[in-house]
């Protein structure tokens, strides 16, 4: 697989984007971070697995999901944002939390400005048996989503290198109404947060068919951000316009939405299921043995030059359309 490999140190040393084989970082500690696509399949075998059984909202299975990412936010060194990790709220009378971490940004003057990205990691526990089976595991819906947040985190936590904060977010009860999104864009605003963007990753466990750009975004004509982006990652195209998108107006039914309607930002979500290339929506065959690792091993890599420039750019150049 050819893929970036991404060089960025901590002591001063130089930024560089060369080709290789896996994608790490080295710090001045020799620290080596990679998003490799053994390690994508890990993640993705545990959150897809029946033992967290489609892990629906207020359940006990989709606290050991919450655990696990919690685990991997500390490890990062991601601060919580409130007092844990943990945002909680109720839907009805469902007790369901949004796993909330920070990579701080570094400059005294941009670090006050926020990047969210986030993916919603419930799903919708059980669907119509087939063979015996009735566990919606998830795993493009969206495990996928979740583990590309993951192995995001784990650069800009570890590297620490961001000059504008970004919060990573995982998100309940998207499949509820995007209740998750909902609650925590409310409590932003309401602090006063200074929201650049929100980037939303779903469905990106298999790739498209036939494109010329590695993955669609909901809300296309809605900012500049998919040209500013593929300009930010070398020209490479990267985020691109898929036409069933604006079609099933997929910009207001993700977890995106609810922070556009909340900021009026560049809010929008990344997506590579293409209504072809993927049959198993809201289906028990959604397993991780039909994710392409290698895949999204090279999507999430290719999203990282696009997004450090975006924490690191003096003005906040992604804007939305008049």
């Amino acid at each position: 697989m050819r893929k970036n490999l991404f060089l960025l140190a901590i002591a001063g040393l130089s930024t560089m984007i060369l080709s290789s084989t896996s994608a790490f970082a080295q710090t001045s500690e020799n620290t080596e971070i990679e998003i490799s696509a053994s390690e994508v399949k890990e993640a993705m075998e545990y959150l897809a697995s029946d033992e967290l059984a489609g892990r629906n909202t207020g359940s006990s299975e989709i606290d050991l999901a919450a655990e696990f990412i919690e685990s991997k936010f500390n490890e990062f060194g991601l601060r919580p944002h409130f007092e844990t990790y943990r945002d909680s709220f109720m839907i009805g009378d469902l007790h369901a939390f949004n796993i909330v971490g920070v990579a701080e940004g570094i400059d005294e003057e941009l670090k006050d400005e926020y990047i969210v990205i986030g993916a919603h990691y419930d799903h919708i526990g059980k669907g119509k048996p087939v063979g015996g089976d009735e566990i919606a595991n998830g795993a493009n819906d969206n495990a996928s989503g979740t583990v590309g947040v993951i192995e995001l985190a784990k650069y800009f936590g570890v590297l620490k290198e961001n000059k504008r904060s970004v919060m990573f977010v995982l998100f309940s009860g998207e499949e509820k109404g995007l209740k998750g999104s909902e609650h925590l864009a409310k409590k932003l605003k309401k602090e006063g947060l200074d929201l650049y963007a929100m980037i939303n990753l779903e469905m990106i466990g298999v790739p498209m068919k036939a494109k010329d750009y590695m993955a669609y975004i909901t809300g296309y004509e809605n900012s500049n951000l998919a040209e500013k982006f593929n300009e930010y990652s070398g020209g490479k195209q990267v985020l691109g316009f898929l036409p069933q998108a604006k079609q099933l107006n997929l910009f207001k039914r993700s977890d995106n939405y609810p922070f556009y309607q909340e900021f009026k930002v560049p809010s929008q979500t990344i997506c590579t299921f293409d209504f072809t290339n993927y049959p198993y929506y809201h289906h028990v065959d959604d397993e991780a043995e039909f994710m392409d690792f290698e895949h999204m091993a090279r999507l999430i890599d290719s999203l990282l030059p696009g997004l450090f420039k975006m924490a690191d750019t003096e003005g906040k150049e992604i804007k939305l359309t008049d």
